[in-house]
């Protein structure tokens, strides 16, 4: 018999998913982080979850593993001192960034500071010409200087970044060998290596953070290796990285950036299967843990990518407020709105949720840890939407004397209203910041999501969704078997794969046959490298090509997959009506005999995906004629007062099986709720789906 595991590190709770892949049987388990040291929660779950199924470390073939460390470490700014050499003339690239205000009127507008501060940069006199002519070569005994000063200085790392070394990394690579052969110690970043595109500022940032996390990066993969090797495993160790592939150890030690959002990657990657298999291409991926919440959008039956994020924001909303990083990533909004998130009045004496966290320490104050501000999830359990008995099937009891008194005296006493109106109103406002955050990121899309269906899941997501669905009059919400461990279910579902891009940027007419196939093979065999070092078989590598294009002339990019199966050459010859149909989508119009050109050529190379087991099945799932397991009091508005709600065993739930609300739909990891008129069912595959009766009346439309 043999086992994989996921895990999915929280800001609140760290989350594992067992499968054994001989039976198709799987176990899941949930445990708060250690925020101190987040491997220790990853060890002593995945000892915990293997004594309770009695599974012998041998016996375990692969942990795929998810972190928002690297998220975490930028946001709070608890990566490594960093230093930067740079061309010569080019220092304050990173303070000069875009020249762009997120807010023309905010007299007090604050800007992200670089993670890299201009103490700790340094110039070197080289310069490579736009179209990678070499102008000026490096001093070897200039190098030598600035780096033993920079290193002096307190730098850990360096991130080398110089001008158009896209089109030519000649330079960089010198620099590094001469660094890496000075400091042996010191860990090193070229740009041309994390990011070989045009526009330097992007380019350099995104170095920069690759600099800033490599070194924690590289110490917590290692003591997690470290503590499964001491325990006994010698199985696959794989990273899951922001763009829904997994990575090994060695490739997320190289490209931390790359791990920037890989956990909610993974429940993204989940949705997508679970519409998949339930025949639903367009969907709404929902996702709110103990920290964040997270939304994407589903299309075709996968997820919507982009080659850029934004993290460590000022402004939570506003884009251009944060540092761009340019890294392959499932297109995703985010925003603090989490069970963990801390309920207070704003300067206006308004009640604000977030992005504050109380986290897994102390917790929100129903945890009984010490908590002493109001969360959600203490507004929540006044609302009675949990079990103060029941909160993690029982193994953690909530004190709700204690979620009492934080949101009377940091709430309710304030504003001069009830209790019960305090705890609904931080309910509510949560609602409507996922809800808004939605609309946005849809309409920037251009997707109409009332057509669609929402995928809800996470320790808190399935407490929240019909009310969110109704807002955006979404006729139905799938809340899938095992809903609070997702992320961690979407790990043990991803191949092994690794997307890389350049810029390049040629003239359509100047391109031949030849050249298009020569630039497309040297780019499959640069991603194919990370999987063959994994040991994946080249036969069983799929590749995919994309390439940003444009009018000749224009300033943006559209994206035009090249035809999968086609030989290079017909491949060639079908890009220009492939962008024309691609222009058009957008614009509702294409010239099409003004000249084309290629900016960026991407590719991605992916691995067989992991073998399934035959009936697959959660463990514990019991259907029965019981499923009814009580009643509970609990406010819902359009009923004007508490009323008596309905309690069902989620694991109890036959096929087939009808609840209607107001009820909940209790899981060990989170609860379902059901508001009045709401109409659940249990379908062939264990989903529990839910139609919502406003949503349904709603108009019907079609997204571009």
């Amino acid at each position: 018999m043999s086992y994989r595991i996921g895990v999915d590190i929280g800001g609140t709770f760290t989350d594992f998913t067992l499968i054994d892949d001989s039976t198709g049987a799987i176990a899941i388990h949930k445990q708060l982080t250690t925020p101190r040291d987040p491997s220790e929660a990853v060890l002593e779950g995945i000892d915990a979850l293997l004594a309770r199924r009695k599974v012998a470390i041998g016996q375990l073939t692969a942990v795929i593993h998810g972190s928002t460390l690297v998220t975490n470490a930028l946001i709070e700014r608890k990566g490594v001192p960093t230093a930067m050499l740079v061309t010569a003339g080019f220092r304050d690239v990173l303070d000069v960034a875009q020249e762009t205000r997120y807010d023309l009127y905010d007299l007090r507008i604050r800007l992200p500071e670089p993670v890299v501060p201009r103490h700790l940069r340094a110039e070197v006199a080289e310069r490579i010409r736009y179209d990678g002519h070499v102008e000026r070569a490096p001093d070897e005994a200039e190098v030598a200087a600035a780096i033993d000063d920079l290193v002096e200085r307190g730098a850990q790392s360096v991130a080398i970044c110089f001008l158009h070394a896209f089109t030519n990394p000649s330079h960089e690579l010198e620099v590094a060998r001469i660094v890496r052969r000075r400091h042996p110690t010191l860990y090193v970043s070229t740009s041309a290596d994390v990011f070989p595109f045009m526009r330097e500022y992007e380019r350099w940032t995104t170095t920069a953070m690759n600099a800033y996390t490599q070194p924690i990066v590289d110490r917590y993969l290692s003591r997690i290796e470290q503590g499964l090797a001491g325990r006994g495993f010698n199985g696959l160790f794989h990273i899951m990285t922001s763009s829904g592939g997994t990575v090994t150890a060695d490739t997320a030690r190289r490209y931390p950036v790359r791990m920037l959002e890989s956990g909610p990657a993974a429940g993204v990657l989940m949705s997508s299967f679970h519409g998949r298999t339930m025949g639903i291409d367009r969907l709404l991926s929902f996702d709110m843990g103990g920290t964040t919440a997270k939304g994407a959008i589903v299309r075709g039956g996968a997820p919507v990518k982009k080659y850029e994020i934004e993290v460590a924001r000022i402004h939570e909303f506003k884009h251009g407020s944060g540092l761009p990083a340019k890294i392959p990533v499932i297109d995703m909004i985010e925003i603090g709105a989490g069970g963990g998130s801390i309920a207070e009045l704003d300067e206006r004496g308004v009640i604000r949720v977030g992005p504050r966290s109380a986290g897994a320490d102390p917790g929100p104050a129903c945890y009984g840890r010490g908590g002493t501000a109001p969360t959600l999830t203490d507004a929540n359990l006044l609302l009675g939407y949990y079990d103060p008995a029941y909160f993690l099937g029982g193994k953690m009891k909530l004190d709700v004397a204690a979620a009492a008194r934080v949101v009377q005296a940091g709430i309710a006493d304030k504003l001069g209203i009830d209790l019960t109106r305090a705890a609904w109103g931080i309910h509510e406002i949560i609602n409507e910041d996922v809800a808004r955050a939605f609309r946005v990121h849809a309409s920037e899309l251009g997707f109409d999501y009332r057509s669609a269906s929402m995928v809800a899941f996470g320790g808190s997501g399935p407490a929240h969704a019909t009310r969110i669905a109704r807002k955006l009059r979404i006729p139905h919400v799938v809340f899938p078997l095992g809903s609070g461990v997702m992320s961690a279910f979407g790990m043990l579902v991803s191949p092994l794969s690794f997307e890389t891009a350049r810029t390049q940027r040629i003239a359509y007419d100047d391109l031949n046959e030849e050249r298009f196939a020569a630039v497309l093979d040297e780019l499959s065999g640069g991603a194919s490298a990370f999987l063959r070092a994994a040991g994946v078989a080249a036969d069983d590598i799929s590749i995919v090509h994309r390439l940003d294009m444009r009018y000749v002339g224009q300033g943006y990019e559209i994206e035009v997959e090249v035809p999968r199966g086609m030989p290079s050459g017909e491949a060639y010859r079908a890009l220009p009506g492939r962008f024309a149909e691609a222009y058009a989508k957008i614009f509702s119009i294409s010239y099409l005999k003004e000249p084309l050109e290629i900016m960026n050529w991407k590719v991605e190379a992916t691995g067989p995906q992991p073998a399934k087991a035959a009936g697959t099945h959660l463990v514990g799932v019991t259907p029965s004629a019981k499923a009814l397991k009580g009643r509970r009091r609990a406010w819902f508005p359009d009923l004007g007062d508490f009323v008596e709600a309905a309690v069902y065993d989620r694991y109890a739930l036959r096929e087939g099986e009808e609840v209607t609300g107001p009820a909940f739909v209790e899981e060990q990891e989170s609860t379902c709720v059901l508001g009045p008129g709401d109409v659940a069912r249990i379908d062939g595959k264990g989903n529990l789906v839910a139609e919502i009766p406003v949503a349904a009346a709603a108009r019907t439309g079609t997204d571009g």
